[in-house]
């Protein structure tokens, strides 16, 4: 019979080993998958994994375009990993990034067109709060009324793409769209746009956050007595409450600190590549970035690297739907596929396998 028998303590090897087996793991069941498609397995993976970077033909747009597509799902997981750190588990980053965008981009249009160098600082400010302020519903209603921050973060993301769809279609929808759903595009406003900061490279202001929130996190939870909370808190909760800890106070601080993150995220992002609200503005990085926070094991250094990976089956994932015609739906569950295999073979940190029959005491 096979068994697990828990570890004394986590494995420090499979700590580190579970991301790269996971990243394996989804390769050999992405293929199988292709295969049951009827696309040639090894050229699916070849052209999400190595084409976007070393392929000639698509190398020039696709390396610029894998700092965009990481940028914001850096930003978002870095905020996620306090929190998953704590235990306090903010699902509802999507509605965060879709809040962060529409009130920026609101605040930006409202100055529509004067041209200051204020307008885009203001917008960024915004954006931060716009995120900041919806994460604390479901934060205050943990801290006062003791409801689960999970189901309410998760729920108000419906209510913010429903608020999405009203801004489109009402408030924000351009005066001279000619009565098309959308605002008008902060790219055609230099004072509201976030443009390249270097032509052609794909470093942007978002690009620039997501590397200063890194650095930042990693100073958090290496060298602060906050950090050595938001630890204990998630590893120890007794512990933490005796060793003078505030649950209260840490539950609005993480999920403060996620929604900003996340609102940020969604004003960089509406503000430089997306350029407008739409209805179809956001595209799932609130998701994704909880597998980026997982699959990085929720250290900051391991999120940026994650990020990077993720990023690069998006990239990849649009050139094999389009080279081979993979079906979108099929490149998410291959996406899906590595948080599945993270969270499986991460029973291996905890737990070794054992054969034969358990000893009876």
């Amino acid at each position: 019979m096979v068994r697990l028998e828990k570890r004394p303590s986590p494995s420090k090897t499979w700590t580190y080993l579970t991301p790269i087996v996971a990243v394996v793991a989804t390769m050999i069941a992405g293929g199988l998958m292709f295969a049951a498609l009827g696309k040639d397995p090894v050229e699916a993976i070849r052209i999400i994994f190595w084409d976007p970077l070393f392929h000639e033909q698509f190398a020039s747009f696709s390396r610029p375009q894998l700092l965009v597509k990481a940028a914001p799902l850096i930003l978002i997981a870095i905020g996620l990993s306090l929190g998953f750190r704590a235990g306090i588990w903010n699902i509802g980053a999507e509605g965060q990034y879709i809040m962060g965008a529409i009130v920026g981009a609101g605040i930006g249009l409202a100055f529509y067109p004067l041209d200051s160098f204020l307008v885009f600082p203001l917008m960024v400010i915004s954006g931060a709060i716009g995120g900041f302020l919806w994460a604390m519903i479901p934060g205050l209603l943990r801290v006062y009324f003791r409801t689960n921050e999970i189901l309410v973060s998760l729920l108000l993301v419906y209510v913010a793409e429903f608020i999405l769809a009203s801004m489109s279609l009402g408030l924000l929808r351009n005066p001279e769209g000619a009565g098309f759903p959308g605002s008008r595009n902060l790219k055609s406003y230099p004072a509201g746009h976030n443009a390249e900061l270097i032509a052609g490279t794909g470093m942007h202001w978002g690009v620039v956050a997501a590397f200063i929130a890194v650095i930042f996190a990693y100073i958090l939870l290496a060298r602060h007595m906050l950090g050595f909370q938001i630890k204990l808190a998630g590893q120890a909760p007794r512990a933490a409450r005796f060793g003078g800890v505030n649950p209260d106070r840490l539950i609005l601080f993480c999920l403060g600190i996620s929604g900003a993150l996340a609102g940020l995220a969604g004003l960089f992002e509406v503000s430089g590549p997306s350029g407008q609200i739409s209805i179809d503005f956001n595209v799932g990085y609130g998701f994704t970035a909880i597998i980026v926070a997982f699959l990085g094991r929720l250290h900051p250094i391991g999120i940026l690297l994650a990020g990077l990976l993720m990023a690069l089956t998006y990239i990849g994932g649009e050139l094999a739907s389009l080279m081979l015609g993979i079906p979108a739906a099929a490149i998410q569950a291959f996406q899906g596929m590595l948080l599945f295999f993270l969270l499986a073979v991460d029973v291996l940190t905890n737990y070794r396998i054992r054969f034969g029959k358990a000893e009876v005491a």
